[in-house]
């Protein structure tokens, strides 16, 4: 966990600390999805120090929806695979997939969340967060909070990087939601997310390419910037 000191004659970071400052950049270059993972424990500090970092990260009205199921036992774990399998199995059975494919898909999936040391179940409540009369408001409302938890997995994720720790983030949730829920005894408000797994790595994981910035972004100088039109939306 940071703590920010200062010297007490100066602004500038302790030598520790701008250490700690610099570890942000590295984590956010070594992250890789890790599926595969050694065998070995998380620590229970650890983890509890993984949702911490995710309570850190800016939410609307600072309502923090996240909310996280911690699963370090097999019994558990075990479970929640065997659920989103048949659910998997029956959806790709109705688009007319393969037997073997199907097999194939559900084996792997079931297989990262059984060889994991930890997973987390990342969900999200409305419980907290403001009621419009309007679909429309209300939609930005629910966006806004699957944001934040995004970026609170998100924090897990480099933080879990920053202690030598692998992690993956699987979506699989997002298709079966009233399954995990269910499958685990979650409260009704949750509306699981993801999944995020973590172990001792099995290696440093692949390097996928990325877009260059120029790619992504654009710059809007005053000269350039058009004059903006009356929104109807």
């Amino acid at each position: 966990m940071m703590h920010w000191t200062f010297e007490a004659a100066s602004d500038e970071l302790s030598v520790a600390e701008d250490a700690r400052v610099a570890e942000l950049p590295q984590a956010i270059h070594a992250r890789r999805s890790i599926r595969r993972f050694r065998d070995g424990d998380v620590p229970r500090e650890v983890v509890l120090e993984l949702i911490e970092a995710a309570g850190r990260a800016p939410s609307p009205h600072n309502r923090q929806p996240w909310r996280f199921a911690v699963l370090p036992g097999n019994e558990g774990k075990a479970r929640l695979a065997r659920s989103m399998g048949e659910r998997l199995r029956a959806d790709r059975t109705r688009d007319g997939d393969s037997v073997e494919d199907i097999e194939a898909d559900v084996a792997r999936s079931r297989a990262r969340i059984e060889g994991a040391a930890i997973v987390l179940v990342a969900a999200l409540t409305m419980r907290d967060m403001d009621r419009y009369a309007d679909a429309r408001r209300s939609e930005a409302e629910r966006i806004m909070a699957v944001q934040a938890t995004a970026a609170a997995v998100q924090n897990i994720l480099l933080l879990a990087q920053a202690r030598g720790f692998g992690a993956c983030w699987m979506c699989a949730p997002l298709f079966c939601a009233g399954t995990v829920r269910a499958a685990l005894g979650l409260p009704e408000d949750w509306e699981p997310q993801a999944l995020v797994t973590l172990g001792i790595p099995d290696s440093a994981g692949r390097e996928r390419p990325r877009l260059g910035i120029d790619e992504t972004s654009i710059w809007l100088e005053d000269a350039n910037v058009p004059v903006p039109r009356c929104a109807t939306s």
